[in-house]
């Protein structure tokens, strides 16, 4: 026998309300918890680009002596384990997705792969002939720069306002760095880059508990 919860819905508004609310259930599972998706990169650009701030710091000088090989290996350590955080996330929340929008997160995908390593193929080939300050503004000014740009175009592609907004802020403050100079730059990266997606982690999040 059915119950009264089993009983479609006596009126065509009632059927639209109780349509809207199953989509949008739908969609909050499908979409990951934005804190798993921002956090991870703004702790690894605040630490690892904090460190080179430390060892690297305007002038030549030094804060704080740290081994010349610590804040790369710890930026990178910190950047693979963002990746991997975000991986697992969206594998999680997209198993389910086919079609055009997973056509789409391959390809992104695999253009910040090869876009990666063509830049880094590029500046490998050049590192040597610049000074160690210019050398290392080139490499962070660059990798910064691309993932700006990308930013901006998967908030193109999916019409994601809040990642393009904080593509556009990541391009921004790596022009006022590099403009700075060598050793600002990181700091710049550090506190307005990390802090800043810290923040858009934060308001995403904000947003995803208050959607209907």
């Amino acid at each position: 026998m059915d119950t009264e919860g089993d009983l479609p819905p006596a009126d065509a508004a009632a059927a639209l309300r109780l349509i809207e609310a199953q989509r949008a259930a739908a969609a909050r599972r499908l979409e990951p918890d934005a804190r798993l998706v921002y956090w991870p990169w703004g702790v690894a650009w605040l630490v690892g680009f904090g460190l080179f701030f430390l060892r690297f710091s305007p002038g030549e000088r030094v804060l704080v002596r740290l081994p010349d090989w610590l804040p790369l290996s710890v930026l990178f350590v910190l950047l693979v384990a963002a990746a991997a955080v975000q991986v697992v996330a969206g594998a999680r929340a997209y198993s389910q997705v086919t079609g055009d929008s997973s056509r789409r997160g391959r390809w992104y995908g695999c253009a910040w792969a090869l876009g990666s390593l063509s830049i880094f193929a590029g500046l490998g080939r050049i590192n040597d002939q610049l000074p160690h300050d210019l050398a290392e503004l080139l490499w962070s000014a660059t990798a910064v720069g691309l993932t700006g740009a990308l930013h901006m175009a998967g908030g193109a592609i999916w019409l994601d306002r809040d990642l393009f907004r904080l593509g556009v802020w990541i391009s921004v403050i790596n022009l006022a760095g590099t403009f700075a100079g060598p050793g600002w730059h990181a700091l710049v990266i550090a506190v307005a880059g990390g802090g800043g997606i810290l923040v858009a982690g934060a308001l995403a999040r904000l947003r995803q508990r208050h959607q209907p």
